[in-house]
């Protein structure tokens, strides 16, 4: 009866390291054949048109959620004093891009009107954030 819990359990443990494996090797393939890029709804992009020299002229195609901030791990870093952490999202939505603070300190401006909830910006709409001007763009 050992031998059989056993056998069992090896035969558990090599079918679970094949699905592992195929797991890994299957997420490896999509990595160096560039992925699926994913579809921006309504094809929408947002360009750095004044910040730090690093940054100006940057445009980003908007295929999800951004987020903009001084974290390392934000889609747009921008190391300055003024930008939180994470700082404001854009997202694409429906029939235009939302425009979202997250709770930062120095306020997120969407032409001039700071955003206290999310709202709704469209193609050439200037989103502030600290020194960086975004510019919400069709691609």
């Amino acid at each position: 009866m050992p031998e059989i819990i056993l056998l069992f359990g090896r035969v558990l443990l090599l079918g679970l390291l094949y699905l592992f494996l195929f797991a890994v090797v299957r997420t490896g393939i999509g990595l160096v054949s560039g992925g699926t890029p994913r579809r921006a709804q309504g094809g929408y992009a947002v360009a750095i048109v004044r910040g730090p020299q690093t940054l100006e002229g940057m445009r980003i195609p908007l295929t999800g959620p951004l987020v903009v901030g001084r974290a390392p791990d934000a889609d747009i870093v921008i190391s300055d004093a003024f930008v939180s952490t994470r700082h404001a999202r854009i997202s694409p939505g429906r029939g235009g891009v939302i425009v979202e603070d997250l709770g930062s300190t120095n306020g997120t401006v969407l032409n001039g009107v700071p955003v206290t909830a999310p709202a709704a910006a469209s193609p050439g709409d200037i989103v502030s954030v600290g020194p960086v001007d975004l510019k919400v763009e069709e691609s």
